[in-house]
């Protein structure tokens, strides 16, 4: 692929709008707590954490599924590949449902058709942080007497138009702590329900098959550390910049966006110190997120001047997050067109999922083939743009001009 040279060679903005270190969150001790500063923030009576997001999507499911001999999972056709490799982990069915057209929800008659007296669960996803109807497929679960588990794994601080938190909806919800999505303790998860029998259970299945592990531990601790010192823009280039564009000179997409996950899921305990790092940095999140929507309102002003591009937002009243602005061009040769010019440089533009969770051929032996047109077509006209603070005005217009070229 080809691109723009950058502004400078040591420069590089990030993919998502990570939350900077700073080094005092580095401290040893942090009084609240990782979890009492997660209450606070989503408004909760309680937070489980967890060593990262899929490990808490593993407990919610092996939880529901010690109650019940149901045994399929329902989840959206284009989401995180971890989530289908979670139920597989699990031992649990899934069930793909296609996508409304061009929109991140499960299309809802199909939704509805999927649900029977097998399904265990239903996972609507917060998808980059725009909140997701929830409300659908709590409708199918009660209908069938299945639970729904909010994957609000990109969206930790989004709301629902009545100001309550992302996943408090549904029965269960969680978020993850990984870098790129706000607040990160190198990965980390947070778990939450809202029946205080059901938060017993999780508790219980977690402390059952959730051991301590010192060499996991470690391993991510170097990377919160490593983190800390290169999460900044004149160090990405050799952390994230020029890996990426290797990737993509290689023809690597999957590579490229980090889609290739190992089929095994690690399970450990988060650490306290790690716990402490997270601690200390919640102080800031709500300011910077504020920041972020500001600065994303503005952009999708501008973004909404260039006819055929569609940017996703969130319902009336409801308030999402904004890691990034997920656009859909009109064309896949609109959006590969724009691809070539900007996703090798510095920018920050790049893509959520390769592809519909069918399509990974990784993932052949847990996802089986499925009539998805949906989220094929989500997948293929689909690019991000950063929400970075180091994304400036002058190379989003930049961005700007390719996207009108690559549309004309």
């Amino acid at each position: 692929m080809k691109g723009t040279m950058p502004r400078s060679f040591f420069y590089e903005v990030p993919p998502t709008a990570g939350l900077p270190p700073r080094f005092g969150d580095l401290l040893p001790f942090s009084t609240p707590s990782l979890a009492d500063q997660a209450m606070r923030f989503l408004g909760v009576e309680d937070v489980q954490v967890e060593c990262s997001g899929t490990a808490a999507l593993v407990v919610a499911l092996t939880a529901l599924q010690r109650q019940s001999k149901r045994t399929s999972v329902i989840v959206p056709a284009y989401t995180c590949p971890l989530v289908a490799i979670a139920v597989a982990h699990c031992g649990l069915k899934l069930r793909l449902c296609d996508l409304a057209p061009d929109s991140i929800d499960m299309d809802a008659s199909m939704l509805a058709a999927l649900c029977d007296e097998d399904t265990l669960a239903i996972v609507p996803t917060h998808l980059g942080g725009r909140v997701a109807d929830v409300d659908a497929a709590v409708a199918c679960a009660r209908r069938v007497g299945a639970w729904v588990i909010e994957d609000a794994a990109q969206a930790l601080g989004a709301q629902f138009a009545d100001g309550t938190a992302v996943g408090t909806r549904g029965d269960i919800g969680f978020f993850s702590l990984a870098v790129g999505k706000g607040l990160t303790t190198f990965e980390g998860g947070l778990l939450i329900a809202r029946a205080a029998s059901l938060r017993a259970e999780l508790r219980a299945c977690s402390d059952e098959i959730v051991p301590a592990d010192a060499s996991w531990e470690f391993k991510r601790t170097l990377q919160l550390l490593g983190y800390y010192a290169f999460y900044r823009p004149s160090a990405l280039p050799f952390v994230y910049g020029w890996p990426r564009r290797r990737a993509l000179r290689a023809g690597d997409a999957t590579a490229a966006v980090g889609d290739d996950f190992p089929l095994s899921i690690p399970l450990h305990r988060l650490g306290a110190w790690r716990q402490s790092v997270g601690a200390r940095a919640f102080a800031r999140l709500g300011e910077f997120q504020r920041g972020l929507a500001e600065t994303a309102q503005r952009r999708c002003v501008r973004l909404a001047q260039i006819a055929g591009i569609d940017v996703l937002r969130d319902g009336a009243g409801a308030s999402g997050t904004w890691p990034f602005l997920l656009l859909l061009m009109p064309s896949r040769e609109a959006r590969d067109a724009a691809l070539a010019e900007l996703w090798t440089t510095n920018l920050g533009v790049s893509r959520l999922f390769i592809h519909a969770l069918p399509d990974y051929a990784y993932l052949g032996a847990i996802v089986a083939q499925a009539e998805v047109p949906n989220a094929r077509d989500f997948a293929a006209r689909m690019l991000t743009i950063s929400n970075s603070p180091w994304l400036d005005e002058a190379g989003f217009e930049r961005i700007c001009g390719v996207l009108e070229n690559s549309i004309a």
